[in-house]
């Protein structure tokens, strides 16, 4: 729908793609590519073409439901699940997670995945930075998130870039309704390390899970299935340093400026008196 509409307003509007790309100073091959579904596009470009041809935010909106309609199955039904959602929990094994990453974190990791072209990476980062308005407002979700201390010690190949997202942690940690720990090394094995976990509490107490690798993902629906996964984040975060805790190490990580040197977690300042505080368990939060 959304190739169609490009496809139909540029006829009707009696521009040739080369008229186009002067006036949005996209080029004119990656234009022909939008109107033809190659590629899906990003916000800026859908702006800059509503802006062409007067259409306010239609394209724009277009743009949202394409983007939903573009990714797996059990990941839109997730995407369409977590815009509910009224509590979020979130552990992420290796990386900064995508609602708390910088843009040039998100370029550094989704470059990785080798995109055809810079276009499809932008539009990659687009889709990504779209979804971190989950964060704001007033109906803004609770989010708490425990990383893996690889994660905040594996730096970007920029040093001030990776200085950038030391420094976004410690801002969103500031957040009323934004939680984070950091599970040290020295927490030994937990049962969910090899993968990333996020669970949801929707309107009415219903929990879902949604567990992810760098290739797959998988929706959990069934109860016991997410109960299970809820009882071994639990045990997780309990075994993380408490936040306040977390935030020391990752100032310490920050003005240490060297984020892959072997630092002892546990000689992070214990401004908040134990190293290990449990947070309430789900069933309590």
């Amino acid at each position: 729908m959304l190739a169609k509409e490009l496809a139909r307003l540029r006829e009707a509007s009696g521009k040739s793609l080369g008229d186009l790309a002067t006036e949005t100073t996209y080029d004119r091959t990656y234009l022909h590519k939008l109107e033809t579904g190659v590629k899906l596009g990003s916000p800026e470009v859908m702006a800059a073409l509503d802006k062409v041809y007067g259409t306010g935010e239609h394209l724009g909106e277009l743009w949202e439901l394409a983007r939903s309609d573009a990714v797996k199955d059990k990941y839109r039904h997730f995407m369409d699940r977590e815009k509910e959602a009224t509590m979020r929990y979130e552990y992420a094994c290796s990386t900064i997670p995508g609602l708390l990453q910088t843009e040039p974190y998100m370029r550094e990791q989704l470059r990785t995945a080798r995109p055809r072209d810079e276009n499809e990476l932008d539009e990659q980062v687009a889709a990504r930075l779209g979804r971190q308005n989950l964060l704001d407002g007033d109906d803004a979700v609770e989010f708490r998130a425990v990383l893996d201390e690889s994660a905040v010690r594996r730096p970007l190949s920029d040093p001030d870039e990776w200085k950038q997202q030391l420094d976004r942690l410690l801002e969103l940690a500031e957040l009323s309704n934004v939680t984070l720990q950091v599970l040290p090394f020295s927490a030994g094995l937990q049962h969910i390390l090899g993968g990333s976990l996020t669970l949801l509490w929707l309107p009415g107490g219903r929990n879902i899970a949604y567990t992810e690798s760098a290739y797959s993902g998988d929706l959990v629906e069934d109860p016991t299935d997410v109960e299970q996964l809820r009882l071994s984040y639990d045990l997780l975060r309990d075994s993380a340093l408490s936040p306040r805790d977390s935030v020391a190490l990752i100032r310490t990580i920050l003005e240490a400026g060297a984020p892959c040197e072997s630092l002892d977690s546990t000689s992070a300042p214990p401004p908040g008196g134990s190293r290990a505080t449990a947070m309430p368990t789900a069933a309590t939060a």
